[in-house]
């Protein structure tokens, strides 16, 4: 028996961007499978429709189930291995089983609207994915990034979700219905942008406004690159020690609690790739320090959060790394908290120069199963005198942390 590969067709943006080659595939079909719009596009044409849903897997088998015996096309937007179902079959039906007919993507067609060149610009795709945080590293790395929208993620959210994670030096062009006659590209400051409708289907183009090159953001970079309250801040050396512990991976999430001017933070913020951080601070002088740090150093995926803990802790997104700077009297309370929501494998480091502190947070981590180790930092900083130099002694930090198993 001769295998009938299935064939998945970019549409390009409509099917004028079809070659005669394409179109012969289409009008020959058995069975023809697409989006409701891009079947739409084919209501004419007298061939057995299935229109794609959710349930990819079920369609997978129907697929499989008569591959064999009828000749059948996907419809597919632009490129079908760009953020497409191409990829998808191929893993489930096998390469050799699969033609593809790749067409012009709507990030191609609308940097070309533009006149924009794109072959250093960041692609990501939001469109029934959970890829929020990636497009935050993005962001943090380029300067031009298209961005795939759906109903739920749609330019406005966009907008909104950038503003809330203080990210505000980028302008936004939205491209509506893009090869279609209503066809609009609008450029938009994001506050603006986050208050309108735009019509869909529809693709956001992020493009920097700010050309100002940001400071370098450790591990322990220098105090004085910090705005902050004299003396409140981790030091360099304790920050690299901490960042140490923490082990960050990417794709996590990360608490600061009671963060300060927010120097840890913003250091993990650059080391964690498609993860984020949730600061959270009580004095609102001091969350406005943060916020001005995030913009010195370009950092896109660091939330501030102004509130007093362990309160707050009730309305930030679970993580797999806490570090805990500040809390006072109210410390082995709040490092309780955060311990509890830790997933297996989470980790947990509380720095503090009490030695009150040391001994009742240890009893807290290993009370809820953690392992548990500390490490004290002593650091000492030349001073200069009259006829040499001497080291000055800064007070010890003890670095508490544990590991939930």
């Amino acid at each position: 028996m001769t295998t009938r590969p299935v064939c998945v067709i970019g549409l390009g943006l409509n099917p004028d961007d079809l070659t005669a080659r394409h179109k012969a595939i289409i009008e020959k079909a058995d069975l023809l499978v697409g989006g409701r719009r891009h079947l739409e596009f084919f209501k004419d044409l007298a061939v057995e429709k299935r229109r794609i849903g959710r349930d990819l897997e079920a369609l997978v088998e129907d697929i499989r189930a008569c591959m064999d015996e009828r000749s059948i096309v996907v419809l597919a937007s632009g490129d079908p291995l760009f953020f497409g179902i191409g990829g998808y079959l191929v893993r489930e039906l096998g390469r050799a089983r699969v033609q593809l007919h790749p067409n012009v993507t709507a990030a191609a067609a609308a940097f070309a609207r533009l006149g924009e060149p794109w072959s250093l610009a960041g692609l990501v795709s939001l469109h029934g994915r959970e890829t929020e945080l990636e497009l935050l590293t993005v962001l943090r790395e380029k300067d031009l990034v298209a961005v795939y929208t759906d109903r739920n993620k749609d330019p406005s959210w966009v907008a909104r979700f950038l503003m809330d994670f203080g990210v505000t030096w980028f302008e936004m062009g939205v491209c509506q219905q893009l090869g279609l006659p209503s066809e609009r590209i609008s450029w938009h400051r994001l506050k603006t942008a986050a208050g309108l409708t735009f019509a869909d289907p529809n693709l956001v183009i992020l493009r920097r406004t700010d050309n100002r090159v940001p400071e370098r953001c450790g591990p322990g970079a220098p105090d004085g690159l910090f705005e902050h309250t004299r003396g409140l801040i981790t030091k360099a050396e304790v920050r690299a020690v901490t960042l140490a512990k923490l082990t960050l991976k990417t794709g996590q999430i990360m608490w600061d609690l009671g963060a300060g001017s927010g120097s840890v933070g913003l250091e993990a913020a650059g080391l964690l790739r498609h993860g984020a951080v949730w600061a959270v601070e009580k004095n609102a002088a001091r969350c406005d320090q943060i916020a001005a740090n995030r913009r010195r150093f370009g950092v896109t995926n660091l939330k501030v959060v102004h509130g007093r803990l362990p309160a707050a802790l009730t309305e930030l997104p679970d993580p797999q790394r806490v570090f805990v700077g500040g809390g006072g009297r109210d410390l082995s309370t709040i490092v309780d908290r955060a311990a509890r929501r830790l997933p297996t494998g989470g980790v947990l480091v509380a720095n503090t120069v009490l030695l009150e502190n040391i001994q009742s947070t240890m009893d807290v981590l290993k009370a809820g199963g953690l392992g548990v180790d500390v490490t004290q930092v002593q650091v000492s900083r030349k001073s200069d005198m009259p006829w040499g130099m001497r080291l000055a002694a800064e007070n010890p930090v003890f670095v508490i942390s544990g590991e939930k198993p």
